[in-house]
């Protein structure tokens, strides 16, 4: 990527909706240029998609936490699929140290982050885990409101 695709990607993550035009303006280039770059991004992978951002208080799933994962030996790729498969998990990490993933979890209720945490740790390939409590985001950099 050279520094217009950055400068385009930065663009597209504060409003993924903007109009090539727009874009175009905002990058002192050619409209042409602009869906020529983008689509060479979406192409090579760069760019996988677009999407909605929301506030954490947007939607109602008021807990969130971090789960530390432990796997055993090398089924990583069967352990994050499985994971893929759980509405409550909004990112996964792979990581290094002692924990093996680093798990976002939200859900409405703790109750509700109860069973999802019971649910992941029966998963075929987990040996350990850990889960801390998110209690405020006074900085984030996803999304500039």
């Amino acid at each position: 990527m050279d520094d217009l695709d950055k400068r385009l990607v930065t663009l597209l993550r504060h409003q993924a909706r903007s109009s090539i035009s727009d874009l175009a303006v905002d990058l002192g280039v050619s409209r042409a240029t602009v869906r020529a770059r983008m689509e060479r991004l979406e192409k090579s992978g760069d760019i996988v998609g677009y999407t909605v951002i929301l506030r954490a208080d947007a939607v109602d799933q008021a807990v969130r936490g971090i789960m530390l994962i432990e796997i055993e030996g090398h089924v990583s790729d069967r352990v994050i699929r499985a994971l893929g498969g759980f509405s409550e998990v909004s990112e996964i990490h792979t990581t290094n140290g002692r924990w093996d993933l680093v798990v976002e979890l939200r859900t409405s209720t703790l109750t509700d982050l109860d069973a999802v945490l019971r649910r992941i740790r029966l998963i075929p390939g987990i040996t350990g885990s850990e889960t801390n409590l998110l209690l405020a985001t006074p900085r984030s950099t996803k999304a500039k409101l």
